[in-house]
């Protein structure tokens, strides 16, 4: 797939030594009861690069994560993320990252503190990931409060920490649910810049979000889901290049006439 050029995306995307993808589904399904999250999905994104999965609310975007990430068993269809298959939890959590939608930390200790616990859990000793941590706090300005409680903190600050939690351990793939959530632009220009510097370092980024300019800016490539089915996918160029609206068309256009005519 094509690498996207713009000011913030490496134009020497990381390659795969095995030339396998970094994560495939293969048909995955979920139902719950009458009701299908999602629908035969399949989709393959390469290694080192930014795939940005576009959908409203509701679109079953957040359960395809947690189908990737082992948080939840699919009703059929399979796949593999970092080499791994998603039916080997136990594996897979070595290889990945993961931020939800609201971050999982623990608010009565200090971003430090659930940080170097979450480095911990990882089979990390504070040796091998101190340098990193104190990188990254700097990195998202978070250096001069990362000894106040959480209960303190704003919701950006909290995003900063499950952001930081997410990528420690250097994953091999990093899934993020609405990354920016709460991000003055100043922090959500230093979010789009780290992401970028991760893919080029060879991280594979799996990004669901509702902000699209940061997608379009980023993004090597996109899916868009629309009821749980993947109804259009494809680097951002050539998503642009099949919509009838010319040369000034957004990424935003291309969202809202694929789900327009899916509806």
């Amino acid at each position: 797939m094509t690498r996207q050029s713009n000011d913030d995306t490496s134009d020497d995307p990381s390659d795969d030594p095995n030339g396998e993808p970094a994560i495939v589904a293969n048909a995955l399904t979920k139902r719950y009861g009458d009701t299908i999250a999602v629908d035969d999905l399949t989709l393959e994104v390469d290694p080192g690069s930014i795939y940005g999965f576009l959908g409203p609310n509701g679109a079953g975007k957040t359960t395809t994560i947690r189908l990737l990430t082992a948080l939840a068993t699919p009703t059929s269809g399979s796949g593999t993320v970092a080499g791994v298959p998603i039916s080997d939890r136990k594996s897979l959590v070595d290889r990945i990252g993961y931020l939800p939608e609201s971050p999982p930390i623990a608010e009565q200790l200090t971003a430090r503190e659930q940080l170097e616990y979450y480095g911990g859990l990882c089979g990390m000793s504070l040796d091998e990931f101190e340098g990193r941590l104190d990188e990254l706090l700097e990195r998202l300005e978070l250096a001069e409060d990362a000894d106040d409680r959480i209960v303190t903190y704003s919701k950006g600050m909290r995003q900063k920490t499950g952001l930081i939690q997410a990528i420690l351990s250097d994953p091999d793939v990093v899934f993020l649910d609405e990354p920016t959530s709460g991000l003055d632009p100043r922090a959500v220009r230093t979010v789009r810049e780290l992401l970028t510097g991760l893919a080029a370092n060879g991280t594979t980024v799996f990004l669901s979000t509702h902000v699209l300019p940061v997608v379009e800016r980023i993004a090597t490539d996109v899916g868009i889901c629309y009821e749980g089915r993947l109804v259009e996918s494809g680097a951002p160029e050539e998503l642009l290049g099949r919509l009838e609206s010319g040369a000034d068309s957004t990424l935003e256009d291309v969202f809202l006439e694929v789900t327009t005519e899916t509806e």
